[in-house]
């Protein structure tokens, strides 16, 4: 685990998780070892060989591998073998950009902690897909999203941090999505950047940020 100087020789060590196009990747990536972010992305892993992150990755000098769900009989063999890739690389943390794998509680036990996820909604609102349309559809005045600790609840885990963004007239699910997306690139690697430093944990079934309990929707952020 790093310290929380900048000028420390170990960062916290990253492997990110994905299945496609990778903007969250990019962020992490952009972001990596400056002054506020003391991480580095060592590997990026996906379920799609044809993924777009994976040529970010490997722009940036990054390791890749594939892992492809498909060539496995069935989720628990899968998930497995993903684990022996990921701990081959020997993560302080797991961020899963994109991954859209349920994963098996044997896998998000073993990262219990040290596994994080991004949800394009205001948890614990809206679990699983098409979260903006379903905002829309009940009148919501806001979307967003939310940083949180991956356990087997799916969408489930304690969160960290949130941005919301608000809905405004003649919007669409794309349009909140595009707003919600620039949020997600700065909240996400913030939050792993709390982790680098030490300063954020799971305790139980509660996020803590400077050993203090974060609320139940996480710390918002404007």
């Amino acid at each position: 685990m790093t310290t929380t100087t900048a000028s420390t020789t170990k960062r916290c060590r990253l492997v990110v998780l994905i299945s496609g196009s990778g903007s969250n990747l990019q962020a992490f990536i952009d972001k990596a070892g400056d002054a506020e972010h003391p991480f580095e992305v060592c590997a990026v892993l996906s379920n799609r060989a044809d993924a777009y992150g994976l040529e970010r990755a490997a722009k940036a000098g990054i390791s890749t591998a594939v892992v492809d769900h498909k060539a496995f009989a069935d989720r628990d063999s899968f998930d497995r073998a993903l684990m022996a890739k990921i701990d081959a690389f020997e993560p302080d943390l797991v961020i899963l950009a994109g991954f859209m794998r349920i994963l098996t509680g044997s896998f998000t036990r073993h990262y219990l902690g040290r596994l994080l996820n991004i949800h394009p909604s205001l948890l614990p609102k809206y679990t699983g897909l098409h979260t903006h349309q379903r905002a829309l559809d009940a009148g919501d005045e806001s979307s967003g999203c939310t940083v949180h600790f991956v356990t087997e609840e799916l969408d489930g885990g304690p969160p960290i941090v949130q941005a919301s963004v608000p809905i405004l007239p003649g919007d669409d699910a794309d349009a909140i999505a595009a707003r919600v997306l620039i949020k997600e690139h700065i909240i996400y690697p913030m939050a792993a950047a709390w982790f680098s430093e030490g300063r954020l944990r799971l305790d139980g079934e509660c996020a803590q940020l400077d050993d203090k309990a974060l609320p139940a929707t996480g710390q918002a952020f404007d």
